[in-house]
């Protein structure tokens, strides 16, 4: 018997409905059974708990009431001589500048120097061209000797003169011109040699010369140029370094401590540092203050004097100044890291910490002189202290261990990341080729390890086929939890 289309559609209705509610009942069932196996019996979910676990909560409430030790880094409290330091900024200025010019002009031949170059007052830096100078030189010796001719004859001349006079043969007036014109060829003979002098002074001045003895600069002009005695930038500048001055500005309130000690010869230290403050660059003595306040910012200049023997210290130089005024003798001090708002944390027996409130004094360095209740061989936390409170328990880390762990990090840091998974064999070997060997040599590791790689993976698929039960999982209670809810599952099916 036939129905119609519509009469079909809606005799299947209920019979689809059907088999939906009958599905979903199978699916909710099949479900609620491996969860409760999971659950009851499952070795992964209910694994014993880790006994290390318990006795480290347990450890933990006995010490903090359940405070979790802190690791920190500690400084030792000790007494010791504390410098009274004024800090500054200051420039280096050389003790002497020359600015090397040529003073007389001509072609330069030669350069006798390099840059850069330590030289010593007086020491040859360069030739100029000499023969134009050397000309002039002959000719005002020629007059000078035509001259010295001139008046020879005239003065013997006059020795024959004055015989005459005495035996009364000759006239008095022509004995006295005769020795006025003696005079006169003295006075010629005189000019003509200042004029030698002089010539011969231009000659030595094509031989250009140190002024002062100091570090040489750039090169200021080549050879072939035409020098001149105007030229603005010279051959090349001179600076005296050795010793050289440090010249910084401190503030006013100290003039009266200071200037009774320069008075009195005393010896004030004072210290050069990088920009950085991690590095000193010298030490000398404080030499002079100037002579007015600057009104303006409230500070008087001083210098200070530093042998700069090994020549590292350069003219107009930034530096850090730390000028001593003052030193304390044993006074307590902690490291200044432990400071923190006039407390330290001071760490006890009982590896507990407790705050101890504190009067800094002055810093010298990584310390600072404290006033409170320490005592010399205290520990004092210096890194770890914004996660402190009062009785929170510790576990103190060493210096030394801390400080490898950091230049560690920082190597693997700097090392290519090529370079970070090879033994230290292989970085060996890797430094020894060449640039086509280490290319070689990566791509066969990369090889090699994409090939360990998939054959791990496919012995880890074909050691269990796909239906038993737990032939995935891993070793362990894990897996074997896994395998038993995997199993579970199947039989609840």
């Amino acid at each position: 018997m036939r129905f119609p289309p519509g009469v079909r559609s809606r005799r299947l209705v209920p019979w689809l409905a059907l088999a939906a509610a009958i599905l979903l009942a199978v699916a909710a069932a099949w479900w609620w059974q491996g969860h409760r196996q999971t659950g009851s019996g499952g070795t992964g979910a209910s694994a014993p708990a880790d006994p290390g676990r318990s006795g480290a909560r347990g450890s933990a409430n006995r010490n903090g009431g359940g405070a979790t030790a802190q690791p920190v880094s500690v400084g030792e409290v000790d007494r010791r001589d504390v410098r009274v330091l004024i800090s500054a900024i200051g420039t280096l200025n050389a003790r002497a500048t020359a600015v090397v010019r040529a003073k007389v002009s001509g072609e330069l031949q030669k350069l006798h120097f390099k840059e850069g170059d330590e030289v010593k007052a007086g020491q040859l830096l360069a030739d100029i061209d000499p023969r134009s100078f050397q000309a002039a030189l002959g000719q005002v010796q020629g007059a000078l000797q035509r001259d010295q001719a001139q008046l020879k004859n005239a003065q013997l001349d006059l020795q024959r003169y004055q015989a005459l006079l005495a035996q009364d043969s000759i006239a008095s007036q022509q004995v006295d011109t005769q020795a006025a014109l003696v005079r006169q060829l003295q006075g010629t003979v005189a000019a003509d040699q200042g004029q030698v002098d002089a010539a011969r002074l231009q000659l030595s001045y094509t031989k250009v010369t140190a002024p002062i003895a100091g570090r040489l600069g750039l090169r200021q002009a080549d050879l072939g140029n035409v020098v001149n005695p105007s030229d603005a930038n010279g051959l090349v500048t001179i600076t005296q370094v050795r010793p050289i001055d440090a010249v910084f500005a401190i503030p006013e309130a100290h003039v009266n401590t200071l200037a009774p000690q320069l008075a009195q010869g005393a010896e004030l230290p004072v210290e050069l540092w990088d920009r950085e403050q991690k590095q000193l660059l010298g030490k000398g003595r404080l030499n002079a203050l100037d002579n007015a306040i600057d009104t303006t910012t409230g500070t008087v200049k001083a210098k200070a004097a530093f042998a700069n023997a090994a020549g590292s210290l350069f003219a107009n130089q930034f530096v850090n100044v730390r000028l001593q005024v003052n030193r304390l003798e044993q006074v307590l001090t902690v490291p200044a890291t432990a400071v923190q708002n006039n407390y330290v944390y001071l760490v006890q027996a009982d590896h507990t910490v407790t705050q101890r409130k504190i009067k800094v004094g002055v810093t010298d360095g990584d310390r600072v002189s404290v006033q409170g209740e320490l005592q010399p061989g205290d520990q004092v936390v210096t890194d770890g202290i914004d996660r402190l409170r009062e009785g929170a328990p510790v576990t103190v880390i060493a210096a030394g261990k801390v400080q490898q762990v950091d230049q560690a990090v920082q190597d693997a840091a700097s090392q290519p990341r090529s370079m970070r998974n090879l033994t230290p064999a292989q970085r060996e070997q890797v430094a020894k080729m060449s640039p086509d060997e280490r290319k070689a040599f990566f791509q066969k590791l990369r090889a090699e390890r994409a090939g360990n790689a998939a054959n791990g993976s496919a012995g880890a698929a074909g050691s269990a086929p796909a239906g038993q039960p737990g032939a995935a999982a891993p070793s362990g209670p894990s897996g074997t939890g896994a395998g038993n809810a995997a199993a579970g599952a199947s039989g609840g099916r």
